[in-house]
């Protein structure tokens, strides 16, 4: 099953995320800030990012620049979960390079939906 990364600060969304994600089969690794996030990526690239926008040190905006100026960056798969949903937060992440966008409180079906179409559209 696919690797999965969450970033949230937030402990218990963090591990709602995880519940939801494990309980269809992914395989889920949980990190709580921007810079934990950097290093898993570094080391066990997932095949997406869930990620937070409003964290300390790094924020979500920031994560996703660094991850998109990586070499294999572009490709990565990220989903911006967050509670800063407003217009200029879209906007900023759609122009970021986002490839999803769900504002919190979220569906996790939403997220399943979305996760199910990545990864049966991959190309093999």
């Amino acid at each position: 099953m696919p690797k999965i990364l969450v970033v949230d600060d937030d402990a218990s969304i963090r591990q709602l995320v995880t519940d939801v994600l494990t309980v269809e089969g992914y395989e889920v690794e949980a990190v709580a800030d921007g810079y934990a996030a950097l290093l898993a990526i570094e080391g066990r690239r997932p095949d997406c990012v869930v990620l937070d926008v409003m964290m300390p040190g790094l924020d979500g905006h920031e994560v996703l620049q660094r991850i998109r100026a990586a070499e294999n960056g572009p490709d990565l798969p990220v989903v911006m979960l967050t509670a800063a949903a407003d217009d200029a937060q879209q906007w900023q992440a759609w122009t970021e390079g986002v490839d999803y966008f769900l504002a919190k409180p979220f569906e996790a079906d939403e997220l399943l939906r979305y996760l199910s179409y990545l990864f049966e559209s991959a190309p093999v």
